[in-house]
């Protein structure tokens, strides 16, 4: 993510209970952020969070389509076991 650039923002209302602002107050000045950065962070954070559960989903998908092939894993196996330095 590009920080410098001047992004467009929408103001968007959030409900939240007292004790829960009063606590990202402090995590807010703890952090010396503002409580609306402090919000964004938390979002982004959220989304990309999101983002790799999918990615992982798909990954798995992809591999229940097209299983590894037995020979070609365990001939991997093999090799990483070969060229792996002795520690």
């Amino acid at each position: 993510m590009i920080y410098h650039m001047v992004m467009a923002r929408r103001e968007v209302l959030v409900q939240l209970d007292d004790d829960l602002v009063e606590r990202l107050d402090e995590l807010a000045a703890r952090a010396q952020v503002s409580r609306s950065d402090l919000l964004r962070r938390g979002a982004v954070a959220v989304l990309e969070a999101d983002r790799r559960v999918q990615a992982d989903r798909q990954l798995v998908e992809a591999y229940r389509d097209k299983p590894l092939d037995a020979a070609l894993l365990e001939a991997s196996w093999r090799l990483a076991a070969e060229t792996s330095p002795e520690w």
